[in-house]
């Protein structure tokens, strides 16, 4: 099934879902434990129904849930077809559903609290330094390019964050190459960089926000809080 852009995504209007890196995610608050079974027993119905499933973290006061597609279909500028984690429709069909499951049990969801990490690391060489970091992180040369037509990391069962890699030069001089990515929802971006800022960190590139904008702390390690813009739903 073929993978959805973010303005495809917007049109959805998936009020209770936000669109953090490859994934749908929502947050439902519960008042107990035998609330969050009960959801997310008719959230798996719901799954069974359409064949597909999400991903599901029950917390005090709280459902979290991602959707995402492990084959979704992304076909690169020459054409070539690549199968990649990403959001399809069956994504959106069932966020669909889990939100009428959850009016109808009186649950409200919480979109605004929802966040992801990730994992970046600067380098010059992803294709020879990658295998380290997939028998490290997951134990599973698998793990490297999965879900990703790139050499990324993605830990099948989700046990530690992705990890990507971003293009940089080869040099001498040591400099900060790990970064973590905050994808937090269109609405409190603004909000969380303030607080970063009032907490003594440093605005030092938004020449991409609200996509993108760079913190850095006190010793000069870099953040970046991240915003999927084009799936954000339109007014």
């Amino acid at each position: 099934m073929d993978m959805l852009r973010g303005d495809q995504i917007a049109e959805a209007g998936l009020s209770d879902w936000r669109k953090l890196a490859q994934g749908l995610h929502a947050r439902y608050l519960v008042d107990d434990f035998g609330t969050s079974a009960r959801f997310v027993a008719a959230v798996s119905e719901a799954g069974d129904a359409l064949a597909h499933h999400p991903s599901v973290s029950i917390g005090r006061g709280y459902v979290d849930l991602r959707l995402i597609s492990a084959d979704a279909v992304y076909r690169d500028g020459e054409g070539t077809e690549h199968l990649v984690e990403w959001v399809t429709q069956r994504d959106v069909d069932l966020a669909r559903r889990i939100t009428e499951i959850a009016a109808d049990q009186r649950i409200a969801a919480d979109p605004a609290s929802v966040s992801h990490i990730e994992l970046g690391l600067d380098t010059a060489r992803s294709a020879t330094i990658a295998p380290v970091w997939a028998a490290l992180l997951t134990g599973s040369a698998e793990a490297q390019g999965r879900g990703s037509p790139s050499d990324e990391i993605r830990d099948a069962t989700g046990r530690v964050p992705n990890l990507w890699f971003g293009d940089a030069d080869e040099h001498e001089t040591p400099r900060q190459r790990f970064h973590l990515e905050v994808y937090v929802a269109p609405e409190v971006a603004e909000r969380r960089i303030s607080a970063a800022v009032a907490a003594g960190g440093t605005v030092v590139d938004d020449s991409n926000a609200p996509s993108l904008t760079v913190i850095a702390d006190q010793d000069g390690n870099t953040g970046v809080v991240c915003v999927d813009v084009s799936a954000a739903t339109r007014a």
